[in-house]
């Protein structure tokens, strides 16, 4: 029983079947809503000439759209700890780099090991969300990953620099996930 009308909040520690669920969120949630909305980004920059259009398309507005659509199933969380909205938040992410994978793969015919790093990028950098979200800065942290992919897609884009930024900042995000995981903590989130 609480005292002095103290609200007291079960905390909620999600299970396998919520786990899956969340991964797969991120391939029936996230996909559909970044493949919708990247069609009216493509035509924002359809001006441009061919190069400067995919980079404009690629490198400037897909980061916006994947790492919002990564985190929307997010946003529902009720009397989860902090350290289980990243896990959710990771677990979104793997599910969609998971698909891109595939896609990329056995539709575009993209080496494995290219595309391989890819799968953790999108969940590290959807967990870095997730933890903004547990610790109630959202946009703070969405900006950080939404930088960190949109340095990791131009990166990808200029042939010259590909092996040295893309991995760069792909270790960064790495880090980063791992680094704001150990700041979580089993504090209720309100």
């Amino acid at each position: 029983m609480a005292e002095n009308n103290e609200v007291i909040i079960p905390i909620h520690k999600p299970g396998l079947k919520e786990k899956l669920f969340f991964c797969l969120s991120g391939i029936i949630v996230s996909i559909p809503i970044t493949l919708y909305v990247n069609v009216f980004s493509s035509h924002a920059c359809f001006l441009l000439p061919a190069f400067y259009s995919a980079l404009c398309s690629t490198a400037l507005f897909t980061p916006f759209i994947e790492e919002f659509a990564k985190v929307y199933p997010l946003f529902y969380r009720h009397g989860e700890t902090e350290k289980s909205i990243f896990t959710l938040g990771f677990l979104t992410g793997l599910g969609f780099g998971i698909t891109e994978f595939l896609l990329y793969v056995f539709v575009e015919g993209v080496p494995v090991s290219v595309r391989l790093p890819a799968i953790f990028f999108h969940a590290s950098s959807t967990s870095i969300t997730a933890y903004g979200i547990a610790t109630k800065r959202p946009v703070s942290f969405y900006l950080i990953a939404v930088a960190l992919h949109l340095l990791n897609n131009f990166f990808a884009s200029i042939a010259f620099f590909w092996l040295i930024g893309v991995l760069g900042v792909t270790i960064i995000t790495y880090f980063l996930s791992w680094y704001l995981y150990h700041k979580t903590s089993d504090t209720i989130v309100t």
